[in-house]
Formats: structure tokens, sequence, C-alpha cells
């Protein structure tokens, strides 16, 4: 029958028109994300032990990890740095953290003008501030 793709895609199209829209307006509306997304990093600076297992399990050696030892012989966080422009954003450093200091947040807006802007720095001690 000639039209038959015409009467069938109109058919399509007038059982679609009358359903729900599922477009979220998005500036002005921030959308539901599942609680295991995976955007942004977030670091625990006091639970963190600066072992650098985070920096060994990323496929990518994306993170930098610096740190002192303390009077104590113990290992003290200074710095930490990750360079998302070349992260994959896989969770691996998240999982290897041993003492779960690291955690993924639901911040996906990670836009920057700028190359040198995609360095996040999760930590910066006090003393290098000054």
């Amino acid at each position: 029958m000639f039209g038959k793709g015409l009467i069938n895609g109109l058919r399509v199209t007038l059982g679609h028109l009358f359903e729900k829209n599922i477009t979220e307006q998005y500036p002005e509306q921030h959308p539901e994300l599942p609680p295991r997304s995976r955007c942004s990093f977030e670091l625990d600076s006091e639970k963190c032990t600066a072992c650098g297992i985070c920096a060994l399990s990323c496929p990518n050696r994306v993170i930098k990890v610096s740190s002192i030892k303390n009077e104590n012989n113990r290992k003290k966080l200074t710095s930490y740095q990750m360079e998302l422009e070349y992260c994959l954003f896989c969770g691996l450093c998240v999982e290897s953290c041993p003492s779960k200091a690291l955690k993924n947040t639901l911040d996906f807006e990670l836009s920057v003008y700028s190359r040198e802007d995609t360095k996040l720095t999760l930590f910066k001690s006090q003393e290098d501030l000054v």
C-alpha cells in the first residue's frame, strides 16, 4: 500500500504526543542523580593517612599526594591534587582508600575555561599557604 510508512510514522508520533515530558530545564532545575554516581571527588584530610594507595591504583596516574613525616614518625598530608582532565572517573581510587577518606560527590559541573583550572586541589596544608 502506498503511504504505509507515513501512516506508521504518524501513529508513532501521535502515540508520543500525549506522554509525559522527560526533558529537564537544566540550569534552573538540577537533575536528581543516583547516589552511586561518580562525578567529582571529596577528601577528608583528617582521615587521610597519606599512604598513596589511591595514587597507585589510578590507571592514568592523575593523583599527586605529598606528605611529610611528623615528630611521631608518621606521615602527615601536605597536599592532594588531581588532574581531572585525564581522570577516567572509574572510582578505583575511592575503592582502594583504606581509611575511606576519598569519596565521590554529586557535583557534575566541572567545566572550566582554561586547562590549568582542571587541576583539582583537594587539600593544601596551611603551612604551605603562608
